[in-house]
């Protein structure tokens, strides 16, 4: 009788010497019954599968084989009815009755590839690079899609939820006048009603503590809110303003929920812009923490500015008033807190940078 093929060593067999139709391979056979394992050989010919080892022959119908998709570099597997099967580190023969039969096509190349470890190296390399790129670039992309295309009604109801979340967690009652809340709140009205978008614009006022202190911050949906700190600190309505003009320049780019996009990841992305409101509903309970913690990237806090300066351009022909309140919040916070909000003060870019760009604003403005 032949005896197995050597583990861990393609079969030596020339193919050519068998009749044609023929395979034949050394294996291992396990009969099912028992644990028992028997030295065997194993002989394809036409449509069935002959077992032969010591006192013991046995025959299988070839369409009722399963062979097992290969691994790496451990013994192929066939799967023989009535629970028997055959082990074999003849990977040669096996690939040749995969070939006949035309099965594990794709899975044989696979396992080839990761048999050679500097191929299987180069490719876990590729994947940690195609998933660095992709962090980088692809998820801010679909961040930015999905951001322009979530319902409003999506965002409203978001909206709504944060704002719950907020005042239970994070934020006091406000002790600003209820006169001059309302006169804040009909000068905010204006200004939205001029921005325009499919927006529920509206203006809380809440005391910020240390947590936020003197600060501003925008929901999706367009609630923005207005720390009393912020309030005492202005010098006048304008600054004021000022502020809520960038905020309202978040809201229209949707630069929260882009952000909210790429720090909850795809899932949530697919199923809030889908219009599920129970997702966004289940948001709004990471969105406080997320906005108290992260900061805008450096083109959202331009494009912000940008809107904010060119409406203060066209109602005051300044941009001083917001100006003059960054130059009044950068005093006030030290460096270690200037980042707590994503707000106002976002960390990028830096103050001075959007400084100088309020500055360039007004000079392009009021140039001849």
């Amino acid at each position: 009788m032949t005896q197995p093929s050597t583990p861990d060593r393609d079969s030596d067999l020339n193919f050519s010497d068998l009749t044609p139709g023929e395979l034949s391979f050394g294996a291992v056979y396990f009969d099912g019954l028992t644990s028992r394992q028997r030295q065997a050989e194993v002989q394809v010919s036409g449509q069935t599968l002959l077992v032969r080892s010591e006192g013991l022959e046995a025959s299988y119908p070839l369409g009722g084989v399963r062979i097992e998709p290969p691994l790496a570099r451990l013994r192929r597997v066939l799967k023989l009815p009535g629970n028997a099967r055959l082990e074999t580190d003849d990977r040669r023969a096996i690939a040749a009755l995969e070939r006949r039969l035309g099965r594990n096509a794709g899975l044989s190349l696979v396992q080839r590839l990761e048999s050679r470890w500097p191929i299987a190296l180069a490719s876990l390399v590729g994947v940690l690079v195609f998933i660095a790129l992709f962090l980088q670039y692809g998820l801010p992309a679909l961040a930015g899609v999905a951001a322009q295309i979530t319902p409003p009604a999506v965002m409203a109801t978001l909206d709504s939820q944060t704002v719950r979340a907020i005042d239970t967690q994070y934020l006091k009652p406000s002790s600003v006048s209820p006169a001059r809340q309302e006169k804040l709140r009909q000068d905010f009205a204006a200004l939205a009603a001029e921005r325009g978008g499919p927006y529920t614009f509206r203006l809380l006022f809440r005391k910020g503590g240390a947590l936020v202190g003197a600060n501003a911050f925008a929901l999706p949906g367009g609630t923005v809110f207005v720390t009393d700190e912020l309030v005492g600190l202005a010098k006048s309505d304008r600054e004021i303003l000022g502020v809520l003009a960038h905020e309202v320049g978040h809201v229209q780019h949707r630069h929260a929920m882009r952000q909210i996009y790429q720090s909850l990841g795809l899932t949530l992305m697919f199923s809030v812009v889908a219009g599920d409101v129970t997702s966004a509903a289940s948001v709004a309970a990471a969105v406080p923490a997320f906005l108290l913690s992260s900061g805008y990237s450096r083109q959202a806090e331009t494009q912000a500015d940008d809107d904010a300066g060119r409406w203060l351009m066209k109602r005051y022909g300044t941009t001083r008033p917001l100006q003059d309140i960054l130059k009044r919040l950068i005093e006030q916070d030290g460096p270690v807190q200037r980042s707590r909000v994503m707000d106002l003060l976002a960390s990028h870019p830096g103050e001075q940078a959007r400084l100088a760009h309020l500055q360039a604003i007004e000079a392009a403005g009021k140039a001849p």
